[in-house]
């Protein structure tokens, strides 16, 4: 990796140990193993780097890469035994918030606002910038590391799809430091709103970012069926309420299109 001269300076003011490496195939899965053999090692906000994802992983089990030097991955430990079971459903929408105001501040003065996708998916004008999976430790329910793509560097031509978007791509320079320390900020705050109970709070800051609600989507569901609808806001662990007619669905997991 191409690792800036003076380092993460800002990323580790805010991180109690942050790694970088070279490359590997996935951050989540170097986190996720690190984390069972070692857990004093990787505290909370604790965070593996890399610009060179070799097969990453996202959402429903698909695979995520990128050429060298063009997208950014990262991975953070959650230490989430201080958030109330009943409300860590919000911890996925937790980061993408948290990446969602990272975007925006990089974007300042280029045009464009990024904005959530239900549930974690980072948005600038439509294109996907950034994807986000959250995955639980194995044999514990305390700790989640949460693992974010963003597409960084890559021009147009190397965009996987053309609903796909990048700094890069948009004429904007993208300064991973201060995004990275921006990130686990705003991703700390809302998990600390969590753990004390102020749950309208977060509901209603991820609700305003969040593009899915008001629009028609489909939502193509883990079971292979599928919810029309207008998307008409989160329900309270963070699930996503589709209204069609009379009938009013609350989902869990899914896939999103906005229909418009």
């Amino acid at each position: 990796m191409a690792i800036p001269a003076n380092g993460y300076p800002r990323t580790a003011a805010r991180s109690p140990r942050v790694q970088v490496v070279e490359t590997t195939d996935s951050t989540n899965a170097d986190v996720v193993a690190a984390v069972a053999a070692d857990p004093a090692g990787w505290p909370h906000l604790s965070a593996l780097v890399t610009d060179d994802q070799r097969a990453g992983r996202g959402r429903l089990d698909r695979s995520w890469t990128a050429a060298p030097g063009t997208a950014l991955a990262v991975s953070v430990v959650v230490d989430a035994s201080t958030v109330p079971l009943a409300l860590r459903g919000w911890i996925p929408l937790a980061a993408g918030a948290a990446m969602t105001r990272a975007v925006r501040r990089q974007l300042h003065g280029h045009g464009g606002t990024a904005e959530l996708k239900w549930p974690n998916d980072v948005l600038v004008e439509g294109g996907k910038i950034c994807g986000i999976l959250a995955e639980a430790v194995p044999g514990t329910f305390d700790t989640v590391v949460v693992g974010a793509g963003i597409n960084t560097r890559m021009t147009r031509a190397e965009l996987p799809v053309t609903t796909a978007t990048s700094f890069a791509a948009m004429g904007a320079d993208c300064d991973d430091d201060e995004l990275l320390a921006d990130y686990l900020e705003h991703l700390d705050a809302t998990l600390s709103r969590l753990s004390s109970g102020d749950v309208e709070r977060v509901h209603r800051d991820i609700e305003e970012l969040c593009a899915t609600v008001g629009r028609e989507v489909t939502v193509s569901l883990p079971d292979g069926t599928s919810v029309q609808g207008r998307a008409s806001g989160l329900a309270d662990d963070g699930r996503l309420v589709v209204e069609s007619g009379t009938i009013r669905t609350t989902v869990s997991a899914g896939d999103v299109v906005h229909v418009r």
